[in-house]
């Protein structure tokens, strides 16, 4: 399918925006869910589960759960997009950057989801 862009509330939606646009730019098949992962943990299990993506890119602020998350459910790479909604981004980048040893998940900037779309695309060109 391609890219299944994930993020945790729909605050989040201009920065999964950004993604959005380099993904249509250069051709890729997307999809964009909302889900949280500490509101609705449920749904985004049956998200993961049930997606096709090659490529998940979780967009998510605060204590960004959601990369981990969903790094936890899959073993395709996950790409994770720290939110600046509170201390600049700062909690969310470190968050998603600590992952525990098993569960990796790739990290751009704060707020830098075109780089987690341009990393999707290098992902996916991997599979020709």
């Amino acid at each position: 399918m391609g890219v299944l862009i994930i993020c945790g509330s729909s605050s989040d939606m201009p920065v999964v925006e950004k993604a959005e646009a380099v993904l249509k730019e250069n051709g890729v098949d997307y999809e964009v869910k909302v889900a949280s992962a500490h509101r609705e943990p449920e749904k985004v299990m049956e998200i993961v589960k049930s997606s096709k993506a090659d490529v998940f890119i979780a967009v998510a602020g605060l204590s960004a759960a959601l990369p981990g998350f969903v790094a936890s459910m899959t073993d395709k790479p996950v790409i994770g997009v720290p939110v600046s909604a509170k201390l600049g981004g700062l909690d969310s980048l470190l968050s998603i950057a600590q992952m525990p040893s098993g569960v990796p998940v790739a990290c751009v900037g704060v707020d830098n989801s075109k780089n987690a779309a341009y990393l999707a695309i290098r992902i996916l060109r991997l599979k020709k």
